[in-house]
């Protein structure tokens, strides 16, 4: 199982203005911890704290409970799918290994590409693939980089809900025991793939941090079931209170 990881923060502001208050976070080892509140609440800024695409504020720690440093244990996954256009399917799943210098694991990518459904595509250029298919050909990327850690911005938003339903289901499955900070404006899939929800609040000194309860089960939790449904009408009542 991965690692947990814990940050803490004295506070945080950006061009002036507090974006999150003092605050300590802790997302459990091989599980998933999902992000929600308004936009500009701060969420994409902590998913890029814990990525170290931004310095950490004076006095913040950012540390895994195995005393390794996250640098170069972490695998992003976006809204966008940031496939290149002139690499086939295969080029773009073992991008990371080339730019690494490394040589790529093939016969691994062609099982993550069969994994997230998508076999006998590996020649395909990204301009060939549905919106969907590039979605799940970004998630073989993701785990063809086999990290510990893997943070996820909004990654299903720009895709029909049907599909969307699919990949998050293929995403549980495919992402176990990894530590996943997932930010999403869907509480329906927060609901669906969380091990805990945080709902992040406005607050005059910064965003600051509540636990929303969830239903019983492992994700992904079946969208139909009763508890999940009303666990949803009252994530979106709360989150229409924050916003």
């Amino acid at each position: 199982m991965a690692p947990s990881v814990a940050l803490s923060l004295p506070g945080l502001r950006l061009g002036g203005r507090a974006v999150l208050g003092a605050a300590r976070f802790d997302f459990a080892g091989g599980q998933t911890t999902a992000l929600l509140g308004p936009s500009g609440v701060g969420k994409s800024t902590l998913l890029r704290l814990v990525a170290g695409l931004m310095p950490l504020p004076q006095g913040a720690r950012l540390e895994a409970s195995d005393g390794g440093r996250l640098a170069g244990r972490i695998a992003w996954m976006g809204q966008q799918d940031l496939l290149l256009p002139w690499l086939d399917l295969l080029g773009n799943v073992t991008l990371g290994a080339r730019l690494r210098g490394r040589r790529p694991d093939r016969e691994r990518a062609r099982a993550l590409i069969a994994s997230v459904g998508l076999d006998g595509r590996e020649a395909a250029r990204p301009s060939e693939l549905s919106g969907g298919m590039r979605q799940r050909a970004a998630l073989a990327r993701t785990l063809m980089e086999d990290r510990p850690f893997v943070l996820m911005d909004e990654p299903f938003s720009a895709i029909d809900a049907p599909t969307r339903h699919r990949l998050q289901s293929l995403a549980a499955g495919l992402l176990r025991g990894r530590t996943v900070l997932l930010v999403t404006h869907d509480p329906l899939e927060a609901l669906r793939l969380a091990h805990r929800i945080l709902v992040l609040r406005p607050a005059p000194g910064g965003a600051w941090p509540e636990d929303h309860p969830l239903p019983h089960g492992v994700p992904p939790r079946a969208a139909h079931e009763p508890a999940l449904m009303a666990s949803q009408a009252a994530l979106l009542e709360r989150l229409a209170e924050a916003a």
